[in-house]
């Protein structure tokens, strides 16, 4: 029987497994696993031999990765603590957005499980992170909003943006200059010709905003929508249901 604590290796890969998949539904390869954290193909090929041989996940050879039960469920309590570490360091020590990733990394494979939830408790237990990521409750439960990519989206298409990815810290950089940022009204006004630009009008704190947003940034915000428009190509697709 396995007593010894996962390695912070083992809890980097299952949480980077789980990540990939939280928005969509493609399991990840081992060739996307190894870019995602930055190693050689021969070492993911090694770990993920060593973590099917802990039960953590199933793979079988040219075939992508998935977690086991046992797997999600140490994946979940890392994101937790990934998220919850992020959300404290933007709301209770003033980090913005974009500088919270690299820390929460490091400092999620030392604290304590009640440090953990002593963050959750100062915080009034949050539901998302300051990108809009689903903070996993301490049982493991997960309160996914139902949500588009913006690139996604047509014409007179409306909403509000739910999350925002943090892969790119320049890119939420440049939100942050923008004043793009969560829970901000859009709405799709049609894309400029030729594969150009979409572009989208943003309504926050009163205001309202029109941008060009190339497909870098499209593909890095998700938008909730609560009705659909008329001719929506997406029906009632990621509505939220009655």
């Amino acid at each position: 029987m396995k007593t010894s604590a996962p390695s912070s290796s083992i809890e980097d890969y299952v949480k980077v497994i789980y990540s990939f998949t939280e928005w969509q539904d493609k399991p990840i390869t081992s060739s996307q696993l190894a870019q995602r954290l930055g190693v050689a193909n021969s070492s993911v090929s090694e770990m993920v031999r060593k973590l099917k041989d802990q039960g953590l996940v199933d793979h079988k050879p040219y075939s992508a990765i998935r977690l086991t039960d046992a797997g999600l469920q140490l994946a979940l309590s890392m994101v937790r603590r990934h998220r919850l570490i992020e959300t404290y360091l933007v709301q209770q020590l003033g980090y913005s957005w974009d500088e919270v990733h690299d820390e929460a990394e490091l400092l999620e494979h030392a604290v304590s499980d009640t440090f953990i939830e002593r963050v959750a408790a100062k915080l009034g237990n949050p539901q998302r992170d300051p990108h809009g990521d689903p903070i996993p409750t301490a049982d493991g439960t997960v309160f996914m909003p139902r949500a588009h990519l913006m690139g996604e989206l047509d014409q007179g298409h409306t909403g509000r943006i739910t999350r925002i990815s943090d892969d790119n810290p320049d890119l939420l950089r440049y939100l942050a200059a923008e004043e793009i940022d969560l829970d901000a009204e859009v709405e799709v006004m049609g894309r400029r010709p030729f594969g150009g630009a979409l572009m989208v009008r943003v309504r926050d704190s009163g205001r309202t905003r029109d941008y060009d947003l190339a497909d870098e940034i499209t593909s890095a915000l998700w938008v909730h929508s609560d009705r659909p428009h008329p001719g929506c190509l997406l029906g009632d697709a990621g509505l939220p249901k009655a």
